[in-house]
């Protein structure tokens, strides 16, 4: 039997219809709200920390 694996759901800016504010969020706020930005891999639209591994001598 295989295991499902899903991964993180990307954050996106979502933009009123109605008054043009601005909110960060997974999912749509609701049915007057457009997506307004590519897609975040980090939480609350930030982008993924990079991490630098330098091998010890």
């Amino acid at each position: 039997m295989a295991a499902a694996q899903a991964g993180l759901a990307p954050w996106y800016y979502w933009r009123s219809t109605l008054d043009g504010a601005r909110v960060c969020a997974q999912t749509s706020p609701g049915t007057a709200w457009e997506r307004d930005s590519a897609p975040y891999e980090g939480p609350g639209c930030q982008p993924r920390r990079k991490v630098l591994v330098v091998p010890m001598r």
